[in-house]
């Protein structure tokens, strides 16, 4: 074998091996990350998980409003990449355990009872004033420990995004708690678009986030920023939050 034979031999081995080692380190980091997502919204591949929807506003027990749907939509996909299936069931027909399966919880308590439920059961320093009559300032407001963060139409609204566990199950619930089916959109973006950063503050850890979506006549559900973690007031009583 001449100097020239041997020099493309050699060359040959080389491409070969780096480009082994090359794809078996991006194997090796993309599986590492979904383990990480996985890990993050409790769904292992082949896993079951629920989507909770609520009910549209003036409408019929069974109508889902766009924004929604859409919401639905960018979680849906987190849930395929993640190699699990999910169930899409009413608000009202949602009949499981806290932590069996993994479950996304959209709309405010005005519109979804299951929500209701997780804000008394896991988040009971959050009260969303639903009762008061229409036009009243205070109307949708959520109130946390004292602030009070209200409801300007087409300007400023408010979104909870939480995920929550409990020692009783190993399935986390996300909770996209908004104002109105805009901002539920935005809280479901903003979990598709930083659960990677989500996930490396928190880990398996429950957390809760107050998010504000800007303008929303003239940009969507696009315009979030981050208001606080308000974890801790979230999860103190409101008696004892005052």
């Amino acid at each position: 074998m001449n100097d020239d034979v041997r020099n493309i031999v050699l060359g040959v081995m080389a491409t070969a091996i780096s480009g082994g080692f090359g794809w078996f380190s991006r194997t090796y980091l993309w599986r590492r990350a979904l383990r990480r997502k996985q890990a993050f919204f409790g769904l292992p591949t082949g896993s079951d998980c629920l989507f909770v929807v609520n009910r549209q506003m003036g409408g019929t027990d069974s109508s889902l409003h766009r924004n929604d749907a859409f919401a639905l939509l960018e979680i849906s996909a987190l849930i395929k990449d993640c190699g699990a299936n999910v169930q899409i069931v009413t608000h009202d027909g949602a009949r499981q355990g806290f932590g069996e399966r993994a479950e996304f919880c959209v709309g405010g308590p005005a519109s979804n009872t299951r929500t209701t439920a997780h804000l008394t059961s896991m988040l009971p320093g959050v009260q969303v004033d639903v009762g008061l009559a229409s036009g009243h300032p205070d109307r949708g407001a959520i109130r946390i420990g004292e602030e009070r963060y209200r409801w300007e139409k087409g300007m400023v609204e408010y979104v909870l995004l939480a995920r929550l566990t409990t020692r009783h199950g190993s399935r986390p619930v996300f909770l996209l708690s908004g104002q109105t089916a805009n901002s539920n959109q935005a809280a479901a973006r903003y979990l598709a678009k930083h659960h990677v950063r989500l996930a490396r503050k928190y880990g398996r850890e429950s957390f809760c986030l107050l998010l504000k979506v800007i303008n929303s006549d003239a940009y969507g559900p696009d315009v979030t920023e981050l208001v606080a973690d308000v974890t801790g007031p979230a999860r103190t009583p409101a008696a004892a939050a005052g």
